[in-house]
């Protein structure tokens, strides 16, 4: 019985072996070509590209099986890689034209064909670069946007470094949405040269990449152009608060309060910076709300000054610019005294105005009554002299 037993463990063993043989064997005959045709076009996007492709060869025999595309992508410099796993036989994003980009791409296949592992292709691979012209210090210097209470955007540079005088630069713009890149319309000048750009309103350009291009042209030499991606709320610079006022109770306790900044930012969008300066010390603190409690550090204040600015918070960007700070409000001394001096100095004055007044009619009176009595005593006298 033993060997019996033993017979058909072995005979078990035996078929297993065979089968996982011929499933590996199967797979290591089962394999794939990388996609053809692998590039990286330019459309003219300023930054925004097309990473394209064709089907690999022979899939006749994959009719049962699941292709797919894995495709990493960076500019040069990156330490990491952006993967994106698709069917499609494109994909578009957003790079940075001032570095190079790299990309590779491979075909992956899954599915009954395969016996539910995955088989993978080589990788294509391809790379892209502006073309180079110029030194690099001839590229603008110093490139600063502002998009303006999120309603209009303002660009400035200055020029680069080393440049002939006859050297001028122009800014091309694009996001989504425009058929092609845009050149601006109105300029900042100075001393006849560009250093800056107003642009116009720009229709649904939120939460987009916008893209711009500042190159160059020169006689005597070749400038280098620059390249640049942002997203425009994300460099919005409100206006500060307005209206700011503030409140007193029980001598120790400040409600201050202000206006929400005029313009199209929703109030939920904002955030504030409040600093106080409480004699010779100062601190800061923020609030999502126009509005703030706060209790006075010392009864012995001598004076109390609030300044207020906001930018908009990250529920509605992921960055922003401070707003210049709004007007200053102050009080010197007691708040009491400076209370009672408030009432007492138009009561003065008004007292003050009643008595002039009160006098001046007593004055009037006195003549009068002096006139009327010198009156009397002069027919008194004539009727004596007539008797």
């Amino acid at each position: 019985m033993a060997f019996v037993h033993l017979d058909i463990r072995c005979l078990y063993t035996l078929l297993i072996c065979t089968a996982f043989g011929s499933t590996l064997s199967s797979n290591a005959e089962i394999k794939v070509n990388p996609p053809q045709d692998f590039e990286i076009v330019d459309p003219g996007y300023l930054g925004y590209l097309c990473l394209q492709w064709q089907p690999p060869l022979s899939l006749d025999n994959f009719k049962e099986c699941t292709i797919e595309y894995e495709l990493k992508y960076r500019n040069i410099d990156s330490e990491s890689w952006k993967t994106i796993i698709t069917k499609n036989l494109y994909y578009k994003d957003g790079f940075d034209l001032n570095k190079g980009v790299e990309a590779k791409i491979h075909t992956l296949l899954t599915g009954q064909c395969t016996n539910g592992s995955e088989v993978q292709s080589s990788w294509s691979e391809a790379t892209y670069w502006t073309s180079t012209q110029g030194n690099l210090e001839t590229k603008i210097q110093d490139m600063d946007c502002v998009y303006y209470n999120w309603q209009y955007l303002l660009c400035s540079w200055k020029p680069g470094m080393g440049v002939h005088f006859d050297t001028n630069y122009s800014l091309f713009y694009w996001y989504e949405g425009l058929d092609h890149a845009v050149q601006c319309a109105d300029y900042i000048k100075a001393n006849g040269k560009n250093i800056g750009c107003r642009f116009p309103y720009l229709e649904s350009s939120d939460y987009k990449d916008f893209y711009i291009c500042v190159n160059g042209s020169s006689e005597s030499q070749a400038i280098t152009p620059s390249y640049f991606i942002f997203q425009l709320q994300n460099i919005v610079k409100p206006l500060p608060p307005d209206d700011l006022s503030f409140s007193v109770k029980n001598s120790k306790e400040i409600n201050l309060k202000w206006s929400i900044p005029r313009g199209p930012i929703p109030a939920k969008c904002f955030i504030y910076e409040i600093e106080f300066k409480e004699d010779d010390t100062a601190w800061v603190t923020t609030t999502i709300e126009n509005e703030i409690y706060f209790t006075r550090t010392s009864n012995e204040s001598h004076r109390l000054c609030f300044l207020v600015r906001s930018k908009v918070n990250i529920y509605c960007s992921d960055d922003g610019i401070w707003s210049e700070w709004g007007d200053e409000q102050c009080w010197k001394g007691d708040i009491r005294m400076e209370t009672l001096v408030f009432f007492l100095i138009p009561f003065a004055f008004v007292s003050l105005f009643l008595l002039l007044i009160t006098c001046l009619l007593l004055y009037k009176q006195k003549n009068l009554l002096k006139m009327i009595f010198q009156k009397k005593k002069e027919v008194f006298s004539h009727q004596e002299t007539l008797c």
